[in-house]
């Protein structure tokens, strides 16, 4: 009797093994949300036709004598370099093609601003930018106190601002 029961139990335990071993879970929020994500028609988050970052090397200005600039960042239509002078971080410099996001361009359009000969905005108090060949936004961000809106806006000067304006 008590062998009869322990395979009884043995076979009851397989059985429920493989019952809830071969049952398929289901998705979890996080899969089902990639399941429909990709199934939309969604834009791209970077325009096709988007100017690769490597392509704004060249217009960024040279370091001054006492400063350095270290690019931290390239990938299509953007690219960014940080602006440093005794260790620390005064700015950040950056080019943004704005095919890729049209209404980036849009905040120049009644601008009374100019730097450059350009439409410039200032964003809060720690950004100053411009917009090149309707296109092209070149930004200067402050990463220090002490580095102001005049020294921002001499910084955007310093950019090859005719070459970029070139691109095609």
């Amino acid at each position: 009797m008590n062998r009869l029961y322990r395979i009884a139990v043995s076979v009851c335990l397989v059985g429920l093994l493989l019952i809830t071993g071969c049952t398929q879970a289901p998705p979890s929020p996080f899969e089902q949300a990639q399941i429909e994500s990709t199934q939309r028609t969604a834009t791209p988050a970077v325009a096709e036709d988007a100017t690769q970052g490597s392509e704004f090397n060249k217009f960024f200005p040279s370091p001054e004598p006492g400063y350095e600039r270290v690019y931290t960042q390239e990938k299509k239509g953007f690219a960014e370099a940080k602006l440093i002078k005794d260790g620390q971080d005064l700015a950040m410099l950056a080019i943004f093609d704005t095919t890729s996001l049209p209404s980036a361009a849009a905040k120049f359009q009644n601008s009374p601003n100019q730097v450059a000969g350009y439409p410039a905005v200032e964003i809060g108090t720690t950004q100053s930018a411009i917009l090149v060949a309707d296109r092209y936004q070149v930004k200067v961000l402050s990463r220090d106190p002490s580095f102001t809106a005049a020294d921002r806006q001499a910084w955007i000067a310093k950019f090859n601002l005719e070459g970029l304006a070139q691109l095609p």
